[in-house]
């Protein structure tokens, strides 16, 4: 035998033993495939006679979880034409058993909650057919609504700085500053806005990424940003909460409403006018409204978002509910996690959208709208005749404590 021969050989032993190893791996594969296809047909078998045996009653008592309770309320109609038709739930000829159940499943499918045996009551809703309408609302009408509410923001400021112009100093710079706010104010503020931009941009981005940015950036490029963004949102939240608290501790004594709001509000805060500058203590009116709005919509956002980290474990809107209802307004209260989420969800982006909205207005009075009052949060040192126009009273009370005054400035007349 010749080498080559040898080899031949060789190599034909070898593909028989594949050949064979082969043929062993396939008729396993039919062997599994046999098996799980009569595992199935006995496992739907079983089925089967199960249904039949509740469809005839074989179970009393409390319904089980399978064994829905017709509601009170189904009707059946005569078939059209005067052809014999269901009669009080029982069909001519017996071909679905004694009663028809095309009513019991449209109203599962429907949504309608029907008896169950087990402790969790909410397991009677065998359809969650509430998710269609919420996504549609969710998909269709808020995002719309969403966008003007910003867009006509954006508007309102844009004709205002068109109007009006940038509010200056009247009497000039005075030359000399007052500090405004200290390091600690400073730090609560600037955490507080860092932490809300990062989610007020990550919160767009999971409604309007995908209109937006996903045509511009690719799906890989895309993916990978809103992936980031998830992490960025679900952690810098717990930023958010903290600065709020540190903001609410500091300011809230001097953000109690009283008279000299109201006059402050009714001169417009002399941001329509030139020449009007309103008494104020260390915030004015607006400066409340936007506090109180940041700390209950701030406060708010937390919660539901505490919410959506931990799905299923609070009860939050059904509680909120149970509270409303005091007020007769009939209100579901026994909601399943499913519905939990979905109210939670939309409560979330609705009050987002309206802090948004808000904050656009203070960015824009704090930095291109008033003149001098990007300084307050910049440096915490504001130019005394800027003060005196717009805080007045608080300046007042600042010198008559002591406070002193920084150079700063090109000096100007203060009157």
């Amino acid at each position: 035998m010749t080498r080559k021969s040898a080899q031949q050989t060789a190599q034909r032993m070898v593909d028989g033993a594949a050949a064979a190893r082969y043929e062993t791996r396939r008729r396993r594969r039919r062997f599994a495939a046999f098996a799980a296809l009569s595992a199935s047909l006995v496992v739907m078998a079983l089925t089967l006679v199960q249904f039949a045996g509740l469809s005839s009653g074989g179970f009393s008592g409390e319904a089980l979880a399978q064994d829905v309770v017709r509601p009170g309320n189904a009707v059946t109609n005569a078939a059209p034409g005067g052809a014999p038709g269901a009669t009080e739930g029982r069909v001519p000829g017996n071909a679905l058993g004694n009663t028809s159940d095309s009513g019991l499943w449209r109203g599962v499918r429907n949504g309608e909650r029907y008896t169950v045996s087990i402790p969790n009551k909410t397991a009677g809703y065998l359809v969650q057919s509430e998710g269609e309408e919420w996504r549609a609302l969710r998909n269709g009408p808020l995002k719309s609504y969403f966008v003007y509410a910003l867009a006509a923001m954006l508007v309102v400021l844009v004709l205002f700085f068109a109007l009006r112009g940038r509010i200056r100093i009247e009497h000039g710079m005075a030359g000399r500053t007052i500090e405004r706010f200290n390091n600690l104010e400073r730090f609560g503020h600037w955490l507080l806005a860092g932490s809300f931009i990062l989610l007020a941009l990550t919160g767009l981005n999971v409604l309007y990424g995908r209109y937006v940015l996903l045509p511009a950036l690719g799906p890989d490029a895309f993916s990978a940003l809103t992936i980031a963004g998830k992490w960025v949102h679900n952690n810098v939240a717990w930023a958010f909460m903290l600065a709020l608290v540190l903001v609410f501790v500091q300011w809230v004594m001097h953000n109690i409403p009283g008279w000299t709001d109201v006059k402050w509000l009714a001169q417009g805060g002399g941001l329509f006018s030139k020449g009007v500058h309103p008494d104020s203590y260390k915030f004015n009116a607006g400066q409340k409204i936007i506090f109180w709005a940041t700390i209950i919509g701030g406060a708010s956002l937390s919660l539901s978002g505490i919410a959506l980290l931990f799905p299923g474990e609070t009860a939050m809107m059904s509680k909120t509910f149970a509270i409303l209802n005091v007020f007769g307004l009939g209100l579901e209260t026994n909601l399943t996690p499913m519905q939990e989420m979905q109210y939670q969800v939309t409560w979330h982006g609705v009050v987002a959208v309206v802090m948004i909205a808000i904050i656009l207005a203070h960015i824009y009075i704090g930095s291109l709208g008033m003149e001098g009052a990007f300084a307050a949060m910049g440096s915490g040192q504001v130019d005394v005749n800027w003060a005196k126009e717009h805080h007045n009273l608080w300046v007042e009370e600042e010198m008559s404590a002591g406070a002193s005054t920084s150079p700063g400035g090109a000096a100007s007349p203060a009157e």
